[in-house]
């Protein structure tokens, strides 16, 4: 069994003890969310780490984007319950990398991968160089934008 996913089931338990509405909520929902990714397809798996971290990316990405839908629309109370959930699911992601750090990634990739000299074109090529190295630390919409700017 994954350990991440232990250490979540471990933390629900806790913060339930705790009363902690937020977090055990949260815990919850990203638990059913892991259940869901381990039967979804033909046949049920056990999740890795990886697998594990990677609902928890999206999850966490789904909470950013709905916390900006409701500050547009004026919601101020509900973005503010998304972004709590965004903060309890950041504690199990790995440390995000910083802009300087995905820049350097990309630019490496586009040495070894030789894309430099294809432009544009070579993009599929370094994302999938640069993706597998920035899973679970950095969007994907971020790291492509800057190897649109390292290319272009």
């Amino acid at each position: 069994m994954s350990a991440l996913k232990d250490r979540l089931r471990a933390d629900l338990t806790a913060s339930i003890k705790a009363r902690d509405e937020v977090r055990s909520s949260t815990l919850r929902m990203v638990l059913t969310a892991v259940t869901n990714a381990e039967v979804a397809g033909k046949v049920a798996k056990e999740l890795t780490d990886d697998d594990v971290l990677g609902v928890l990316t999206s999850e966490s990405k789904k909470r950013r984007e709905a916390a900006v839908a409701f500050e547009e629309g004026g919601r101020a109370e509900m973005a503010a319950k998304e972004k709590a959930e965004a903060a309890v699911i950041a504690d199990y992601l790995p440390e995000p990398l910083s802009a300087e750090e995905i820049s350097a990634l990309v630019a490496a990739a586009i040495e070894s991968t030789g894309a430099a000299e294809l432009g544009m074109k070579g993009m599929g090529k370094v994302m999938g160089v640069v993706t597998p190295q920035v899973k679970g630390r950095a969007d994907g919409g971020v790291v492509a934008a800057e190897v649109r700017k390292q290319l272009g």
